[in-house]
């Protein structure tokens, strides 16, 4: 395998050598720590909105602007700046994300008003969205065997998974000692860091730059996933379906997503290639994102209240207790590689799923009262499964791509990863609170209305109980319970239905894998890396394609 490309020989003429021979691992870890930046922060908020709802004391509506517009306008820019990157460089994108992840970083830290710390959020969410796509198409282009990818992709997902859990975790610690601000103030010392560790490393590169950059087509991208995004989380916050506001955001972003589509495809020179969506590995590894998404993000959210609410865990507690899904991912992470030269793409991703659905049916056996033994092998299984899911997912997704749109590729991996977790807890919380809510209807010495409330959750139906009282408030707690643990198992059903559907349609990618460069740049387009002196000139990058596989 020989793991070096054109783009690492420009580069070592330039004194960096990176790309080239064992420092294409040095620039791998230069990405996994501008990945763990990103989930990190995704997190790490969590813990803390008490103490910046007591210190900002933010509007219902404003607190919940602080929690969602990171997410929701990292999510909208994915696209944008992936595709940009392939322009202006992937290198360029990423460093200007490090710098605006620094001083957005700083202004959250010192926001002295909820206004303020929302708008250093959303550019915390710029700031994401330039350097996750980046971190992608540079491990696309520096590793250009595909075995070699897998290991490095491995090691990417499971920095993923580290991130996602040390967030809550390094967030509490830094509440226990320090103000809600320090949450942030970390981000800046590893960005001044890696600022100039990134322009000395990584190797710069640009895809196709035929034709203009399409400003209207990224921008109608960008304006219809705010809005459909912004309109799946209405949903999976409980609100109403019909409510004007949800349904003009899920209308509003559609109609702009279906002309954007429409657009790219009249197009000359497309913002982003959509022919690959023709290619059934790439189509099919984008939709297996998103289904195993769909079941992670609303199975964790369920899990947690299962575990504070009925077993009466506390926050730590609770995230020891998820602690082993989290190891087990690093697990298939860090083996991924192995497992995908051994089974090969579909054999992997179909045992991904059919491994979690398993998970899903065990953990069916949970009750009202704890049982470690089976939390602790359900979540290793669910972790294991998910993310073996994950890796061949984005690994064959990755490799089919042209490495011309590689940018525009990672973007499309990232979005469907973002709208897949905002699906989920929306579909599964609408299945949740159905199965929930019926069976708190006709409660003894509860009133209708009191009934209703209860309904809404099982954190009301605690405080409605409090209220009420008596035996009629133990009555009604202890109907809450049974109720939340049957909701559990209908959504964990569903959620193995989900899985179990993944898993067939994982059975259109391919059989096996080889060891090219697959997904290289067709015959005719060239992979654009700047040279010292001549920084337009076309150089070819690998002779596989997309067929190897």
């Amino acid at each position: 395998m020989s793991g070096t490309t054109t783009a690492a020989a420009q580069q070592g003429r330039r004194g960096s050598g990176a790309g080239a021979g064992a420092n294409r691992w040095v620039v791998l870890v230069v990405l996994c720590v501008s990945l763990l930046l990103v989930a990190v922060d995704a997190t790490v908020l969590h813990v803390a909105v008490p103490a910046v709802t007591e210190d900002l004391k933010p509007g219902a509506i404003e607190l919940l602007w602080i929690v969602d517009i990171y997410p929701l306008v990292c999510a909208s820019l994915l696209i944008l700046f992936g595709t940009l990157g392939d322009r202006v460089g992937r290198r360029r994108v990423l460093l200007l994300g490090y710098a605006l992840f620094g001083v957005a970083s700083a202004v959250a830290a010192l926001a002295d008003n909820a206004q303020v710390l929302i708008a250093a959020r959303a550019l915390l969410g710029v700031g994401g969205a330039m350097i996750m796509p980046a971190t992608l198409s540079i491990l696309r282009q520096v590793f250009p065997d595909r075995r070699e990818r897998a290991v490095a992709i491995g090691l990417w997902s499971a920095v993923a998974a580290v991130g996602a859990a040390v967030g809550p975790l390094l967030g509490g610690f830094l509440l226990e000692h320090f103000w809600w601000g320090s949450v942030f103030l970390i981000n800046i010392p590893l960005m001044l860091v890696s600022l100039p560790i990134g322009r000395w490393l990584l190797p710069e590169s640009t895809g196709d730059r035929d034709g203009p950059w399409d400003v209207v087509g990224a921008l109608m991208a960008a304006s219809g996933l705010f809005g459909l995004v912004l309109g799946v989380k209405r949903l999976g916050g409980g609100e109403d379906p019909l409510g004007l506001t949800t349904l003009l955001s899920l209308f509003l972003g559609g109609a702009l997503l279906v002309g954007f589509v429409r657009r790219q495809r009249r197009r000359k020179h497309p913002l982003v290639d959509l022919s690959m969506f023709m290619r059934p590995a790439f189509s099919t590894s984008v939709g297996c994102i998103v289904l195993a998404m769909l079941a992670l993000v609303g199975l964790e959210l369920i899990a947690a209240q299962y575990l504070q609410l009925v077993l009466g865990l506390s926050p730590l507690e609770t995230g020891l207790r998820l602690l082993p899904l989290t190891i087990a991912a690093m697990a298939a992470g860090l083996a991924g590689s192995k497992m995908l030269g051994g089974l090969g793409p579909r054999a992997m991703v179909c045992a991904g799923f059919c491994l979690t659905a398993f998970a899903v049916l065990l953990l069916t056996g949970m009750g009202g009262h704890a049982n470690d033994a089976l939390l602790l092998v359900g979540f290793v299984l669910l972790g294991f499964g998910l993310e073996t899911t994950l890796f061949g997912a984005y690994e064959s997704m990755l490799s089919e791509a042209p490495q011309a749109q590689a940018g525009g590729a990672a973007a499309i991996g990232e979005t469907s990863y973002q709208l897949g977790a905002g699906i989920g807890i929306a579909l599964l919380g609408s299945v949740m609170n159905a199965a929930y809510a019926p069976g708190l209807s006709s409660v003894q010495g509860v009133s209708a209305a009191d009934s209703a409330a209860a309904g809404h959750s099982l954190g009301e139906a605690y405080e409605v109980a409090g209220r009420v009282g008596g035996g009629a408030g133990a009555a009604l707690r202890s109907a809450a319970r049974d109720s939340f643990v049957h909701g559990l198992h209908v959504t964990l059903l569903v959620s193995a239905g989900l899985l179990l559907l993944g898993a067939v349609a994982a059975l259109k990618l391919p059989r096996g894998m080889g060891c090219g460069g697959s997904g290289s740049a067709p015959a005719g387009r060239a992979e654009r890396v700047p040279g010292p002196r001549d920084p337009e000139r076309p150089e070819r990058v690998g002779a596989g394609s997309s067929a190897d596989v």
